[in-house]
Order: structure tokens, then C-alpha cells, then sequence
């Protein structure tokens, strides 16, 4: 069994995929080629977002972003320590300091109810995390931050697709971030990534930046990077386009058999009623959980760890985090586990996978409770 089936994806979309890149090899154009123009065009019709801009990464999106909102040195940036360490990346690369706010024990997203005490007159942005593939509260992060005029970007990098209160993920703050690698909901044979934003003047920084700081060609206004997403990148995430809305329908369908499976047996992150999630990744809470993984990798059930070490305690962050013990992150770091997840897993793998699971847990608790009778 595959943790994350991109072969089975390919033979659905084997055809769209060819043709698109054909069509590049045709016309040779391979950076900044028409399918830029018009993955961008239809990204940001998919999200309701005045502008979407291609990127190399979702690394870069996020530092991008930064960029265009001047932060810099002296700056602090507050954001979630149970995230990919892209997030506080892109702040430390641009001399900036990152803040750590908790993240809610139930749903693994930044504690909006955490985040105002955290906001000082040195904080440029906030950087929620849409984990997991479920926004963040957006509004009441957006709310608080406005209290202190502060800018938002959402690291959706997980959850494109996703709604949150009648608004898609990338279109629910100053800037939204996503990333198209391979393994998330939507993806590209490579990597790459987007920006969105209805603001003019942002998106126009973040197109000079992407480009080097080009207004126009050899002439640089701005600090930039070479950020630019290739246009066969661009090709075959439109080529996946088509099928997308199904893909979600079928993470849907396949969180719901394990959410019916798994019952009140297993814990579970949490998912709220007033946003979707595309399920990037399926995770459960559970103890003894490297005992567990080997139980079930000799099952042949591959699981994963997002993440076992959050940020403010990696080392090269540790001197940042200003001491937070950020104590419900270090709880989910310590009992997550991904669930293979994805539109073409059947109900049969997710019947094997769930029997196996509950077989291991039935045993280990069968184990501690000998050990407390004993």
C-alpha cells in the first residue's frame, strides 16, 4: 500500500498530463511559457482572489510574501511552532524573528485566542498554518491582527481546495500561500507553488520580486529572487485541474469511511463544522507511537509523522523561540500519526488499514492494563 498514491493519479490523468507537457515541448517556451498566464488566471478564479502569482515553491511563497510586506531585520513575525519549518524559515532568512503562538490541541492550528498577547509594536505579520488540510480561524486571526494593524498570510500550503465560511483557503487574508509538490492535494510533478492576494499593489510587488525585482526586463526596483514556477509545472497543474473537485470528493468520502471505522476508538484531529478540509493528510493521536508504526509497517501499512519536533524546539530555532514551552504542541508532536490518504485509496485498503490499527491499539492497551493489574 502507497502512503500517498501519485501512480494511480497519474493513470487517471495520464492523458491531460501528456498533452500539456507535449503541447510546452511544441512550443518551447519553458519559463514564463502561456500556461503561467493561465494557471494564474484560472487559480484565481478558483479562489475568488483578485490575483494569483506563480512561484518556484511554497517556500518561496511565503518568503515572497514577506518581502513584499518589507519585513526585515528587526522585525518579529508571529506564528505556529507545530508547522513544516519552511514557515519560520523564510522569517530567520530575512532577519527577522519568529514568535511562537500554541496551537489548539483539538484541531493542531495556531490559538487565535493566544494571539493578541503575542502581537507587540515590532510585529509586521502573523502566519497562520492551515494544517493538516483545515484553515485556521481565519477571522478571528484576521480580527485581531487588524486590531494591531498587521498583515496575514496564510501558509495553506496544505489546504487548497478547502472552504471556510463560503471563502476558499488562499482568499482568506492579506496574502495566502499554498505549494503544488507532489505529495499535496493539488500538485505538480516537481515543485512548485502560488501567492494570492486582491490587494493591486502587493501583487504587483510580488510579481517584480519573483522576477528578480524586474519592472521590466533589466531594469530592478526591488530586492527579488529567482521565484519563478516553470511553465511545464505550471502545464501539468493545469492538466490536473479538471479532476480536482473530484479528488476532494474522494478525500471526503475517504475521511468519512475512516472517521466511521475508527469511531470513538481512536482520537482524532478535530475538523470544524463551518470550514472543509481537503485531507492532505488523515491524522490520528496515540500513544506508544513508534511501537505502533513498526506493528503496523510489518502489517504493510505505511503511516507518517507531520510533525515530531516542533519548531521552537528544533535546534537551529531553540535560541529564537524566547523560551515558549508551547505545551500542546509538544503534545501532538509527540502523539500524531498520518493515515495513508488520497482520492484513488479504496475502502478496502482503508478497511485493512483501520483493522490493523485497532487491532495494534487493542493490544497495547490489552498490555498496559496487565501492567497496572500486575
Amino acid at each position: 500500500m502507497e502512503f500517498i498514491d501519485l501512480k494511480s493519479q497519474y493513470q487517471a490523468t495520464r492523458d491531460l498530463v501528456n498533452a500539456r507537457i507535449q503541447a510546452v515541448l511544441d512550443h518551447g517556451q519553458y519559463i514564463m511559457g502561456p500556461e503561467v498566464a493561465e494557471l494564474e488566471a484560472a487559480l484565481a478564479q478558483y479562489t475568488g482572489a483578485r490575483h494569483c502569482i506563480t512561484v518556484s515553491s511554497g517556500t518561496e511563497a511565503l518568503l515572497i510574501a514577506l518581502m513584499a510586506l518589507g519585513v526585515g531585520r528587526g522585525d518579529e513575525v508571529v506564528t505556529t511552532p507545530f508547522t513544516f519549518i519552511a514557515t519560520a524559515e523564510v522569517i530567520v532568512l530575512l532577519g527577522a524573528t519568529p514568535v511562537f503562538v500554541d496551537v489548539d490541541p483539538l484541531t493542531a492550528n495556531l490559538d487565535a485566542g493566544q494571539l493578541d498577547a503575542r502581537i507587540t509594536p515590532r510585529t509586521r505579520a502573523v502566519i497562520p498554518v492551515s494544517l493538516y488540510g483545515q484553515p485556521a480561524d481565519m477571522d478571528e486571526i484576521n480580527a485581531i491582527a487588524a486590531r494591531h494593524g498587521v498583515a496575514v498570510i496564510e501558509d495553506g500550503a496544505q489546504s487548497f481546495g478547502a472552504d471556510y465560511r463560503g471563502r476558499k483557503s488562499g482568499n482568506l487574508s492579506t496574502i495566502g500561500c499554498t505549494s503544488f509538490f507532489p505529495s499535496k492535494p493539488l500538485g505538480c510533478y516537481g515543485d512548485g507553488g502560488a501567492l494570492f492576494t486582491s490587494d493591486d499593489e502587493l501583487a504587483g510587488a510580488m510579481r517584480e520580486i519573483r522576477l528578480h525585482g524586474q519592472s521590466r526586463r533589466y531594469v530592478h526596483t526591488r530586492i527579488g529572487v529567482g521565484g519563478r514556477m516553470d511553465t511545464l509545472q505550471c502545464a501539468i497543474v493545469l492538466a490536473k485541474l479538471p479532476l480536482f473537485e473530484w479528488e476532494l470528493h474522494q478525500r471526503r468520502r475517504a475521511a468519512a469511511t475512516y472517521d466511521a471505522l475508527l469511531g470513538t476508538r481512536v482520537r482524532r484531529v478535530a475538523r470544524r463544522a463551518d470550514r472543509s478540509s481537503v485531507h492532505a493528510q488523515y491524522t490520528v493521536l496515540v500513544e506508544r507511537r513508534e511501537a505502533l508504526q513498526q506493528a503496523l509497517q510489518a502489517a504493510g501499512i505505511p503511516t507518517a509523522v507531520h510533525y515530531p519536533v516542533p519548531v521552537h524546539r528544533q535546534p537551529a530555532y531553540a535560541a529564537l523561540s524566547g523560551g515558549d514551552p508551547c505545551p500542546a504542541a509538544c503534545t501532538l508532536a509527540g502523539t500524531v500519526m498520518s493515515l495513508p490518504m488520497g482520492p484513488y485509496l479504496t475502502d478496502e485498503d482503508i478497511g485493512a488499514v483501520c483493522a490493523a490499527l485497532l487491532d495494534c491499539v487493542g493490544e497495547a492497551r490489552t498490555a498496559d492494563a496487565a501492567i497496572l493489574t500486575a
